[in-house]
């Protein structure tokens, strides 16, 4: 017969602190980029047409749509970020949620749109190009 796990006060604790540490980082990661989400895009743009991991007729235009990703971010309920990055969810072991909504981004969105000739690249280096940036920009 399976034994019945029952957490203890203590287990608990413990599991309550780590999620709501995870969820503190999340809160935080996002309202940085509420204040300013340009701050992110011109370096996440740069670092993926340097990379060559997307090739486009406008580097301007890609920080544009970056931009309004992020803004997009900001003001969007829990579901919805949920739902973007679905895909995506499993990519890397402690993912960042604004390193995963812009791969996810990019790689679902703007691969359509009228500037971009193409993208390169695994979706793993699309995120660590993407989390190089935002890393540097989050306390």
């Amino acid at each position: 017969m399976a034994k019945v796990f029952r957490p203890s006060n203590r287990e608990s604790s413990i599991l309550s602190k780590i999620e709501s540490s995870k969820e503190h980082a999340r809160r935080t990661a996002i309202n940085m980029v509420r204040e300013d989400p340009t701050r992110f895009a011109n370096p996440i743009a740069m670092k993926l047409v340097e990379e060559k991991l997307v090739e486009t007729t406008s580097k301007n235009t890609l920080e544009e749509q970056i931009a309004k990703c992020l803004e997009t971010l900001s003001h969007a309920d829990e579901f919805d970020v949920d739902y973007q990055i679905a895909p995506l969810r499993n990519l890397v072991q402690q993912p960042n949620i604004v390193s995963l909504y812009v791969t996810a981004f990019v790689i679902e969105k703007l691969i359509n749109h009228k500037c971009v000739v193409d993208i390169y690249g695994s979706d793993a280096d699309i995120y660590l190009c993407i989390h190089k940036q935002v890393a540097k920009l989050l306390p």
